[in-house]
């Protein structure tokens, strides 16, 4: 990747969590943690990874994306409308009466959603069989399943997990938002994860672990599955809940936060104002 089409998937980046950030806003509350921890992750896969047609949402031999942590729907429709999937003014009707954009991504209602979730660990299953599906087409399709670290507590996980590398089905990467926090808490409060990673090896996967914020390091390890033969693939992203913007970090409670109070409130518009000065060039983005 060089240099003018890492600093694309930054804008990129900075757009989507931009949107993220005013959606939920005038929404007045919403799944904010775990939206803010794939942003980089949507936008490489958006900007440069996926096989898609924005203007024809349902071409045959797109690649696809199966959100099983569905709560952070919130990222995957900034990223779909920034691509051109449908127009932005969309964002502002998420989780309305009536809205394409419900809370949890549904695929009869948003043109870019191939498969429902939002059952926590039902997406594992459903990407196992649309990988299966492109093998037994022999299509060369991909399909990229995002989950959560929080999400790995259900058994079903392990039970996809277990099909994928036995059947060797390297068409589905696996891509874990290891941001360590759930609803409740933290990730080894709840139910320690141990070493997700090694887990994942043990499994039979053949295991990367990057920085979730890191457009060109999620990119080479895109790159580097795909070039596995005869084995299963795993991505862990080392992430944060709430990231890029350090407010969100560090709020405890923000796995679903309510825009209702002048702290909250100002810390949202100063990162909105950062972001957009960023994507007009006015200056460097920090998020640490």
């Amino acid at each position: 990747m060089d240099k003018n089409q890492l600093q694309d998937l930054k804008i990129l980046s900075a757009k989507i969590r931009l949107d993220v950030l005013k959606m939920l806003e005038k929404r007045g509350y919403g799944h904010l943690g775990g939206s803010l921890s794939i942003v980089e992750l949507m936008s490489v896969l958006y900007g440069k990874q996926l096989r898609y047609d924005a203007a024809n949402p349902k071409w045959e031999d797109r690649d696809m994306v199966v959100l099983s942590k569905g709560h952070a729907g919130p990222a995957w429709y900034s990223a779909l409308a920034e691509q051109g999937f449908f127009d932005k003014e969309w964002l502002y009707t998420l989780n309305d009466g009536g809205t394409n954009l419900p809370s949890h991504p549904d695929r009869l209602k948003t043109p870019g959603v191939d498969m429902t979730t939002g059952s926590l660990g039902q997406g594992t299953s459903a990407a196992a069989g649309i990988a299966t599906g492109f093998r037994m087409k022999g299509s060369g399709q991909y399909v990229y399943l995002i989950v959560g670290d929080g999400e790995l507590n259900e058994g079903q996980c392990w039970e996809a997990f277990q099909y994928i590398a036995h059947y060797k089905l390297n068409h589905c990467v696996v891509i874990i938002d290891e941001n360590k926090r759930q609803l409740d808490g933290t990730t080894k409060e709840i139910m320690n994860p141990f070493d997700v990673a090694e887990k994942m090896r043990a499994f039979g996967f053949h295991v990367q672990k990057v920085k979730g914020n890191d457009e060109e390091a999620i990119d080479k390890a895109i790159d580097c599955a795909k070039e596995v033969e005869d084995q299963a693939v795993c991505i862990v992203l080392d992430s944060i809940k709430g990231s890029g913007v350090p407010y969100f970090e560090q709020l405890a409670g923000n796995h679903s936060v309510k825009f209702n109070n002048d702290e909250i409130l100002g810390a949202n518009h100063e990162a909105i104002k950062a972001l957009e000065s960023f994507i007009e060039g006015g200056s460097e983005l920090c998020t640490d």
